[in-house]
């Protein structure tokens, strides 16, 4: 199984050089219930998707109080999800920062021989999905608020096909592929209609009735 969280194009400017090089973090037991709240895993993404931040600043943009901010952000940094920002800090101010571009997740832990652990890759995964969810209904609830050349370019499709575990390994690998090599092609700063984009895939064997 395949879950890659990889960091987008931050909104707000990075200090040169802060993540030049793809860095994938392989989530194991440990790591795994350090990362497994619902809160967490929102914090976590909105590190990666909008560069530093404080933990004031994080509880209002996800609606939470900066005491729980604060105490789940110093949880990601004991398990190493996330680091102070020391060069964005002002005076008492404590900035906060991703870790790492993205998390890599083994199905193997969901046959862990412990019950908390299989609860936590349970949890992950659920919220992983919740997450998808979220974002798309976001979508559908504001895109009429987007110009047109974005919701023609916006896609939601469903694809059936008959493969091999192997060759759906492959696709998903090659989609992957894809998809990364357009990092490469991203738009310069202040590049006229670009906008940070969110590109989900699934691909799961399903029977018919």
């Amino acid at each position: 199984m395949s879950i890659l969280g990889r960091m987008d194009k931050p909104e707000t400017p990075q200090e040169p050089n802060e993540s030049e090089q793809p860095r994938l973090h392989q989530l194991d037991a440990r790591s795994l219930r350090g990362l497994a709240h619902p809160l967490r895993m929102r914090l976590l993404s909105a590190l990666r998707r909008g560069g530093p931040a404080t933990a004031s600043q994080l509880a209002e943009k996800l609606g939470e109080s900066s005491g729980a901010t604060s105490y789940h952000l110093r949880q990601l940094a004991a398990h190493g999800f996330v680091e102070d920002a020391p060069e964005r800090g002002k005076g008492r101010e404590r900035w906060w920062k991703a870790a790492h571009e993205g998390v890599s997740f083994d199905e193997t832990l969901l046959r862990d021989g412990d019950p908390e652990v299989r609860g936590a890759a349970d949890l992950f995964l659920h919220e992983v999905a919740n997450t998808h969810t979220r974002e798309v209904a976001t979508w559908l609830g504001t895109s009429a608020e987007w110009p047109e050349a974005w919701r023609r370019a916006a896609d939601m499709s469903d694809l059936t096909l008959r493969l091999t575990p192997d060759q759906a390994a492959e696709l998903v690998q090659r989609m992957h592929a894809l998809v990364d090599s357009y990092r490469d092609r991203a738009p310069a700063d202040g590049t006229p209609d670009a906008e940070q984009v969110r590109v989900h895939t699934h691909l799961f064997p399903t029977r018919t009735a």
